[in-house]
């Protein structure tokens, strides 16, 4: 997705440590009434906000306050730009939802309040792969809300005609499973285009690998390095199961669509898109089922794209104290938990992987997070993915004969244009 940049013009201001015990004014601002007449804005984007949860957070957080909460539902058009020019402006919304990979953006240009004393009293346990995009040049800018990352969703009725008795744990297992559907029945193995960029960018963290390198005060492309190398074989090896178009996303047919049609056996993607699935055919919804993407050993699942948002604070918000009394209240282990259940969404601790029990999509996400990631989490990655995306490019060229090396060649130049423009 686009990332917005900030044209914030001032200083991230200054926050007030709320205390959690003692006595005093603060102990005073913070009870019930403290911060009566207040009233507190809150950006949360469409889709992000369950009905019962925003109910019993808003509920809470009047109760506690005094104050009053303004949740106001942001849709997801145009919304780089919406937060950019809130952000510089000199009445913010107080709370703003913003993307995981976009926050070093918004931290580095001066939009968002620094979180630090918020992640000592209720994040000590955020898990470490989601609060990573929320912390920029050490300093934490924001909270970890939510996250969503692949799975496998495949066709139980295909592969029990193939024969196949249990998911798999390993990604040699897998390719075995994708074999025996080759073999004994007559559907398409895997449906996976040869750019599907998102997944490549989750085996690329299952190898270590990193896709952009500091030369001097400046990023350049790292494609050529051997572990995004390794990455690519692995996905070619994916490919090779497949019919479908090397220069192509999956959203170019949409893959749920094609999986609808039942001859295929199984698709990389978000849990979500067995809906879409089901809307094109009803029927299949009982032969769909969910696995963890599998990685080289059964005891570690394969690295995975991270998407999700985080939680900030605007910097020229002038009501930061009740800002962070909100954060600890959405942050809560019950509220977070309520929105886990409610949403389906990854926790930010794996304590609330819990809440997700009957969930079978987002079951299968959960064992992949700790060992998640995201793209690089520097300011100058947004236009490395504009259309038409430099990586998608070296990808179709690797599976269409090209050398990795060759092919990291032959993209290096526009990445590097990329990472250079101007934010």
């Amino acid at each position: 997705m686009k990332r917005g940049l900030i044209a914030a013009t001032g200083v991230a201001a200054m926050l007030v440590t709320v205390a959690a015990c003692g006595s005093g004014d603060d102990d005073e601002k913070t009870g019930a009434d403290g911060f009566k007449g207040e009233t507190l804005t809150v950006w949360a984007m469409d889709g992000s906000t369950p009905d019962g949860w925003t109910k019993d957070v808003k509920a809470a957080f009047e109760k506690k306050t005094g104050a009053k909460l303004k949740l106001e539902v942001q849709q997801w058009n145009g919304i780089q730009q919406k937060v950019t020019t809130a952000l510089s402006e000199s009445d913010p919304p107080d709370v703003i939802e913003i993307g995981n990979t976009q926050t070093p953006a918004y931290a580095q240009t001066g939009g968002l309040a620094e979180l630090t004393d918020l992640k000592e009293s209720v994040g000590a346990d955020w898990a470490d792969s989601l609060n990573k995009s929320a912390v920029y040049d050490g300093k934490q800018y924001a909270a970890p809300w939510y996250a969503a990352n692949r799975v496998v969703l495949y066709n139980k009725k295909i592969w029990a005609e193939a024969g196949i008795k249990d998911t798999p744990k390993t990604r040699t297992e897998f390719f075995q499973d994708l074999n025996a559907i080759q073999k004994k029945t007559d559907a398409e193995p895997i449906y996976l285009p040869g750019q599907n960029w998102y997944f490549f960018d989750g085996l690329t963290i299952g190898t270590g690998a990193d896709l952009v390198k500091k030369e001097g005060d400046k990023w350049v492309s790292n494609l050529a390095d051997p572990k995004v190398a390794k990455a690519m074989d692995i996905y070619k090896q994916y490919q090779s199961f497949s019919k479908a178009p090397k220069d192509k996303d999956e959203a170019t047919p949409q893959q749920a669509e094609v999986f609808a049609k039942g001859k295929t056996g199984a698709f990389i993607g978000m849990g979500w898109e067995a809906a879409t699935a089901i809307k094109a055919n009803p029927k299949i919804e009982k032969d769909i089922g969910y696995f963890t993407i599998p990685g080289e050993t059964a005891d570690k699942p394969e690295g995975v794209f991270l998407g999700g948002s985080n939680l900030a604070v605007a910097a020229g918000s002038k009501k930061q104290e009740l800002a962070k009394e909100f954060l600890k209240i959405a942050l809560s282990d019950t509220y977070e938990g309520q929105l886990a259940k409610e949403g389906g969404v990854i926790p930010n601790k794996e304590s609330l992987q819990s809440q997700l029990k009957g969930n079978a999509a987002a079951e299968a996400a959960a064992p992949a997070v700790a060992g998640g990631g995201t793209t690089p989490l520097i300011p100058e990655w947004a236009p490395v993915e504009n259309a038409p995306n430099p990586i998608k490019a070296y990808m179709t060229a690797v599976l269409k004969g090209k050398s990795p090396t060759d092919a990291a060649r032959s993209v290096e130049d526009e990445m590097n244009k990329r990472l250079s423009q101007e934010q």
